[in-house]
């Protein structure tokens, strides 16, 4: 009983801080103007994980946390001894391919040759039989040898056309290492600030260990929740301002880049329509990429927020909201 007890209650106190919080938030929209919506939330940023391809040592991590690195900038480096190794192995198994065409081709020339000897030996004996100056086993002998100097040309040929493939198989390989070789180079996929540095020189991961985590400021947005009535009015597009805590002083401009198809916070399934009224939709509003790399060096995650979203494309924004930056 006494379990059943403590469990009614927290049950009923969650009921009622729900009940609470959405009361407070039909509150803060009594003073806005018609046709606005408005909410709070934090900045955040698409994170990019700088993860390895193959598993490996970590030698070397060049950033540290909170740096700015450019796109292509080298984060860190993998231990490619091993690596480096089958590379010259197999540069040289291409020379020693381009060595055995060589051969072959060469061998290819002496079997010609050969069959051209077989031909005119054949030939002559032919002619001297047809007058009886040669007996028929000396005949069936030169044209045995000649049909011998055309198989050893036939497998000379085919010798060569084997040695083609094996260095093209061989250069194909190298190529590969090489490439292979590039990724233990760890580059910024993207500009952005290192968020955090996961791995340090030294450690050993497995491929898909993570050795830094980045923040594209290019792509900075706000996540809201709005209701029912009003996430179902907006349109892709649509206008809205931020101002943020730190810096209230400021207006950003913003548009409506996603609304949920789902309902964040409530029963999946309603009855009544008081209960659907409730549903709130995760809105997100991203800040023009213009703006971003303007101020990238005073763009920061995680600072909390009102959002001000423009629902009907008519209402014209207070004097208060109008776009104000710093200079």
């Amino acid at each position: 009983m006494k379990r059943l007890r403590t469990a009614l209650i927290i049950l009923v106190l969650a009921a009622a801080a729900g009940a609470g919080g959405y009361y407070w938030w039909q509150q803060l929209q009594d003073d806005l103007a018609e046709g606005f919506a408005r909410a709070n939330g934090r900045i955040e940023a698409t994170r990019i994980d700088v993860a390895l391809k193959f598993s490996g040592r970590i030698a070397e991590v060049v950033v540290t946390e909170g740096q700015w690195v450019a796109a292509g900038e080298v984060i860190a480096r993998i231990d490619a001894t091993a690596l480096k190794a089958q590379l010259r192995a197999a540069e040289a198994g291409t020379r020693q391919t381009e060595q055995s065409l060589t051969q072959a081709k060469a061998l290819a020339i002496q079997r010609m040759s050969e069959l051209s000897l077989s031909d005119s030996e054949l030939t002559r004996i032919q002619t001297l039989a047809g007058r009886g100056y040669a007996s028929q086993e000396l005949l069936e002998q030169r044209r045995s040898q000649r049909t011998t100097a055309v198989a050893a040309l036939n497998t000379a040929q085919a010798q060569i056309a084997a040695a083609e493939a094996a260095i093209e198989a061989a250069k194909e390989n190298v190529a590969a290492l090489n490439a292979n070789l590039t990724d233990y180079t760890l580059i910024a996929p993207h500009a952005g600030r290192v968020q955090y540095r996961l791995a340090e020189p030294g450690e050993i991961l497995a491929a898909g260990g993570k050795v830094v985590s980045l923040l594209n400021l290019t792509d900075v947005y706000m996540d809201v929740y709005l209701p029912t009535d009003q996430a179902g009015r907006l349109r892709y597009g649509s206008e809205a301002r931020l101002i943020l805590d730190a810096a209230p002083q400021y207006v950003i401009p913003a548009t409506v880049d996603f609304v949920a198809s789902e309902a964040q916070f409530t029963p999946k399934y309603v009855e009544t329509e008081s209960e659907r009224e409730k549903l709130m939709f995760r809105v997100k509003l991203q800040i023009p990429a213009e703006i971003l790399h303007r101020y990238q060096d005073v763009v920061k995650t995680g600072v909390p927020g009102m959002a001000y979203v423009r629902v009907d494309p008519d209402a014209e924004w207070s004097e208060a909201l109008q776009v104000k930056l710093p200079e």
